[in-house]
């Protein structure tokens, strides 16, 4: 099951509030945080489109995620949970104990020149001293920029000359299954390629690999905190202060350094926590993702501890680590009581345990819901899960810039009916629209480009980073009063919303307009496809022609070519043959950004013999090889 929506759900009202007195809405919203000045102001939009939220406003990030709760006699509380696969261990932090580390941190950085409005660079695995740095520069009112462990030098640099950092945070090596990651190596040939030079680059050593020091330049994590002379208290920012910096994936050219601010953000989250993921303080709540994502930042810092959960930290993969039973003996040991991942995930679990037999090896009875967003879920996922949990299983779509959900189905609010495809309505705070190429809203049922309808909610961005000329022309400029979301899809007569990817994985056959998604929804219910995905392909009669790529589940036992025969009886018989669908092949796996995101740019490029980079963001560059051979046999 998915989420039935038993209940009269509370959402119709909700939305209806938000949309008749959106100001009131979100000063009531408002109240959840404690403010060094409450603001009079919710919204100013007098410089529209550049609108900013509570701009009179007065708080700090890091007091309201972790001191508040200490004040409030929370302080034994557990706040902070790492467990990681790679090693074995585990470790636990209550919120008086993430306070003392984070005060320390926050001292050692003053004591190296760190102010409010600073910028400093994390780039450091899943360990608890990440969150450790992110909440420390929060509390200086400083300003971060994680970006994610093991990316390639020049993308490090580039980002590093971006943000101009004065600290560089950093770790001796990152780990993955069968090998370690020199970080402190490729830090140093980035700081080689980059024009800008911090101050310092704190270094944490572990274990696995020691990374020498550079005299001058490069201090040890412990040694820096141990000489620290005074713990930082947190100190008051504008609400309309940027919080941090997160470089959008695969930036070519002047980086996408997606702003965050601080106030409607933490406003957002602490809502989104409540309505939208329903959870609890006191819980334990797990987004299975990295903190090098906007996931990471949002639930898995943020959102979580505004809130006063226990948030999980994992260091390890869905499977391989050791097992596809890994998530469940950690919800089972840790009972958690929500699960947020990508569909991608539970898609490699699938494919490893088709039967669900090592999920129900474990006790998941803690799990209240099982949330997936990061890329389209899949129906035939989402059904799999769904039967094996016995749990609802609730896709909800929202991207870097928005922070927060966007689209979901709200289980704070009580579930609606789940319809196959869609994840459900708009949350309270986005009006969705459908446009077309003129900028025209398109009626039910339609399908064209999925727009927000200004002003973005509280928690969304509200520019690029010293690029406002790029925000304005990445995200508004194309259709004057909304927010271009990238995405296509329509919007049925009650209001569900139907993402089907991006609008450049629209493919025209023949003039006819196919999406991508719709292709790879028929592939995905046959019942040995793992996981799969469908590109445009040049083709010289039809301008373009669909190519079907498939990973096959563990125990598949149909042979290869009867296999892509029924696959493509499959896409005629559900789409039909506009489609001119005859081209499918079988892959060992997908190529994939770290977030688990598939690469069909990548791979449309691989296919039409067009040069092509490989992205930074890619997991593993050999796949890319095996695509190759596939596609250009």
């Amino acid at each position: 099951m998915s989420g039935t929506g038993g209940a009269v759900s509370a959402y119709p009202a909700e939305y209806a509030r938000w949309r008749a007195a959106p100001e009131d809405f979100w000063r009531q919203a408002a109240g959840a945080l404690q403010w060094s000045r409450r603001p009079g102001v919710v919204c100013d939009r007098t410089r529209e489109p550049f609108i900013r939220w509570f701009p009179d406003g007065e708080l700090n990030a890091c007091h309201n995620a972790v001191d508040r709760h200490v004040e409030a006699g929370r302080g034994e509380q557990l706040a902070l949970l790492h467990v990681s696969a790679m090693t074995g261990a585990e470790q636990r932090f209550t919120f008086a104990q993430l306070r003392a580390e984070v005060a320390r941190l926050a001292g050692a950085l003053r004591e190296l020149g760190v102010e409010r409005g600073d910028r400093v660079v994390i780039y450091m695995p899943m360990v608890p001293e990440a969150v450790f740095a992110m909440l420390a520069c929060a509390r200086l009112g400083a300003v971060h920029s994680v970006v994610f462990g093991g990316f390639a030098a020049r993308e490090l640099a580039v980002r590093i000359d971006d943000a101009q950092p004065k600290v560089v945070l950093s770790a001796s090596c990152g780990l993955e299954p069968n090998r370690v990651i020199d970080y402190k190596d490729l830090l140093d040939r980035a700081l080689q390629l980059s024009q800008h030079a911090p101050r310092a680059c704190v270094i944490l050593q572990r274990p696995q690999l020691t990374a020498p020091l550079q005299t001058g330049r490069d201090l040890d994590w412990r040694a820096c905190l141990a000489a620290t002379q005074h713990d930082a208290d947190c100190v008051p920012v504008n609400a309309t202060d940027p919080l941090y910096i997160l470089y959008t994936s695969g930036t070519t050219g002047k980086p996408k350094g997606v702003v965050r601010d601080t106030g409607g953000y933490c406003v957002a989250l602490a809502y989104s926590m409540s309505a939208v993921y329903g959870a609890r303080a006191g819980e334990v709540f797990w987004a299975a993702s990295d903190i090098g994502w906007v996931v990471g930042h949002s639930y898995i810092v943020y959102g979580p501890l505004l809130h006063g959960c226990a948030t999980l930290m994992f260091e390890g993969k869905p499977v391989g680590t050791p097992d596809a039973g890994t998530y469940w003996r950690i919800v089972e040991r840790y009972r958690v009581a929500t699960l947020f991942t990508a569909p991608t995930a539970i898609r490699a679990i699938k494919r490893e345990d088709p039967e669900g037999l090592l999920m129900r090896a474990s006790d998941t009875s803690s799990l209240r819901a099982l949330f997936l967003a990061g890329e389209r879920a899949d129906p035939d996922t989402v059904n799999w899960a769904g039967a094996q949990l016995g749990k609802p299983v609730i896709d909800h779509w929202w991207q870097t810039e928005t922070g927060w959900p966007v689209v979901a189905n709200c289980l704070g609010l009580g579930l609606l009916p789940t319809r196959v495809g869609s994840p459900t309505k708009p949350v309270p705070g986005f009006e969705v629209c459908v446009l077309d190429d003129r900028g025209v809203e398109l009626p039910r049922g339609t399908q064209g480009a999925l727009a927000l309808r200004l002003p973005l909610a509280p928690g969304s961005l509200p520019t690029l980073w010293n690029n406002d000329a790029g925000f304005l022309q990445s995200y508004l400029e194309r259709w004057p009063g909304y927010y271009a979301t990238g995405d296509g899809g329509y919007i049925d007569a009650d209001g569900y919303v139907y993402v089907l990817g991006r609008t450049d994985d629209v493919i025209n056959v023949a003039g006819h307009r196919l999406s991508t998604g719709e292709l790879e929804q028929a592939l995905s219910g046959h019942a040995e496809v793992a996981e799969c995905a469908v590109i445009g392909v040049s083709d010289a009669l039809k301008g373009t022609v669909p190519v079907g790529l498939v990973v096959r589940k563990a125990g598949a036992a149909t042979p290869p070519t009867e296999l892509q025969a029924q696959l493509v009886r499959r896409v005629r018989d559900e789409v039909g043959p506009v489609a001119a669908f005859q081209r499918c092949y079988i892959v060992a796996r997908l190529p994939k950004t770290r977030s688990g995101k598939i690469l069909r740019g990548t791979m449309r490029r691989i296919a039409d013999g067009v040069p092509y980079e490989t992205p930074a963001t890619i997991e593993d560059p050999l796949v890319l090889d095996e695509i190759a051979r596939a596609l250009r046999p």
